[in-house]
């Protein structure tokens, strides 16, 4: 079982994100992931800054952790041959250590730069044609493709990946993870209820996996909150209220998402997070997702008042209490 760390985009500048994942290194994480969005969930304390370039910058500053997008959608304003080039492209430059994590996407990412954000049928369509392409390339196939969505001519990659650079796929429900056991190598889910979670999301997607003979690994997820009051769990969460107001897979502007947080309670934003007030809590927060889900990994993705302090503290307590509950 890995730990991994998750850096917020959306709340912190590149820069210092580096110096999170840095200190992630150091204290002990084995992964740290990243999400890749144009638009953040706010306008007013934000970031969304490039993940891929960022990853290039830890890739150098790092030299054990994996590196892992968390995720991205490689459906429309990029090509998918794009994203296998940039996933080679960090797997080469952290020395076989990238993980490509891919997702349908949000309107935040594709909206503002004029594509149309289409239903979930479109979506997971074109999912399937650019899984096709993106494995073929990894693999190092010269592609010809003439899809519905996408057109290749005699594409290669001429910087492969030197490592296995695995496509994992993000899922929140049974269609989504039974996809990502039929063409994926691994899944990524949030886990809310960890029996829900194993029966809808884990078994499916371990089911498809067999039915093909495939190997299987999972990347569990959790938001949590670690802070010591209501108002400090706020201040936490300021750069990312929006991501639970209304229409946030549909809405392209993080200002109407802010509008509409705002026009909520409070109390009503913080119930949808797990808040936690110490590093116990913190710890039974995660525990579950290690003895009752199971996960290969796990996601540990904490807002809080102080994140360079947080990681230091989640290093020297949470992860030696995580790893003992998944050796016992």
């Amino acid at each position: 079982m890995k730990l991994a760390w998750l850096c917020s985009h959306e709340s912190y500048q590149p820069e210092v994100l580096l110096e999170h994942a840095v200190l992630a290194e150091q204290v002990g994480f084995d992964v740290v992931t990243g999400a890749d969005h144009f638009h953040p969930w706010v306008d007013d304390v934000s970031a969304a800054s490039f993940v891929w370039s960022w990853f290039g910058a830890v890739a150098q500053a790092t030299s054990r952790v994996e590196l892992a997008t968390s995720v991205t959608a490689p459906l429309f304003r990029y090509h998918p041959a794009l994203i296998a080039q940039a996933a080679a492209t960090i797997d080469r430059l952290s020395g076989g250590r990238f993980i490509l994590g891919v997702g349908t996407g949000e309107a935040i990412n594709e909206a503002p730069l004029g594509y149309e954000f289409p239903g979930y049928a479109e979506r997971i369509a074109r999912m399937r044609e650019a899984l096709t392409i993106m494995h073929g390339l990894l693999a190092g196939e010269k592609l010809d493709v003439d899809g519905e969505y996408y057109t290749a001519r005699t594409a290669k990659l001429y910087s492969p990946p030197i490592g296995r650079a695995p496509v994992w796929m993000a899922a929140g429900g049974p269609k989504s993870a039974t996809f990502a056991g039929e063409t994926c190598e691994g899944l990524i889910t949030s886990v809310k209820d960890p029996a829900e979670t194993v029966e809808k999301i884990i078994t499916p997607y371990r089911e498809a996996a067999a039915a093909r003979g495939a190997a299987t690994t999972v990347m569990a997820t959790r938001w949590v909150v670690l802070a010591g009051s209501d108002d400090e769990a706020w201040e936490a969460l300021v750069s990312m209220r929006g991501l639970r107001a209304p229409g946030r897979l549909e809405v392209a502007d993080p200002m109407v998402l802010r509008e509409r947080a705002d026009a909520m309670d409070r109390q009503e934003i913080l119930s949808k997070y797990t808040i936690v007030r110490d590093l116990d809590e913190l710890t039974e927060a995660y525990r579950p997702l290690v003895t009752d889900v199971g996960a290969d990994y796990v996601a540990i993705q904490v807002a809080s008042a102080d994140p360079a302090d947080t990681i230091r503290r989640i290093g020297a307590d949470v992860l030696p209490a995580l790893r003992e509950a998944a050796a016992s």
